[in-house]
């Protein structure tokens, strides 16, 4: 006969292993809300667990990769060039200038829509978007307020994978503009 409860909570120093389980099977990335529930912890429980979890894979090959909403293990980003000799890297897997371009705008202004990233890049966008959507590296993030509910995009776990960063939290800071580019920008 099967307990219908469910496994017992486990202990304060059990969770973090018990989340680092559930993650490595998790096909996708999980919210802090699905594992915690998995796991029988509150959500308060379930994110210090992750920080210490997190914390332990600094000296290791594994980094926990969460994107402010969900939670993933990968690959600590030093060691890329060994698991590119593992798994190969295909051809045509660089991103243009372009697309390079708009992602570096959705990265540091998500969620943002389309018509953001055109007046700021001054040209249409539309390929380079279904591009980012189309390899992963962004996805819709729901709708804006605007006339026509624009689309807002934001970038995926699969960004932070491919850029070596845990959290967007971790993008470096932006260059300071020159004075008369801000000025020339307000206009």
């Amino acid at each position: 006969m099967t307990d219908q409860r469910g496994p017992r909570p486990p202990s304060a120093s059990e969770l973090p292993w018990v989340l680092e389980a559930l993650l490595f099977v998790a096909d996708e990335p999980q919210p802090l809300g699905a594992l915690a529930r998995a796991a029988g912890v509150s959500e308060a429980a379930a994110r210090r667990a992750l920080a210490q979890l997190a914390a332990d894979y600094e000296a290791r090959g594994l980094r926990l990769i969460e994107d402010g909403q969900k939670y993933q293990l990968g690959a600590a980003p030093e060691y890329a060039p060994y698991i590119e000799q593992l798994l190969g890297g295909g051809p045509g897997q660089r991103l243009s200038r372009a697309a390079l371009e708009t992602l570096t705008i959705i990265a540091y202004r998500q969620p943002c829509t389309r018509a953001e990233i055109e007046a700021i890049r001054g040209v249409n966008s539309d390929r380079h978007v279904a591009i980012l959507e189309q390899r992963g590296l962004i996805e819709q993030a729901g709708v804006g307020d605007g006339p026509g509910r624009p689309k807002l995009y934001r970038t995926t776990i699969r960004f932070l994978e491919h850029f070596g960063i845990s959290s967007p939290k971790e993008l470096p800071p932006l260059p300071e503009a020159p004075e008369d580019e801000v000025v020339q920008a307000e206009i």
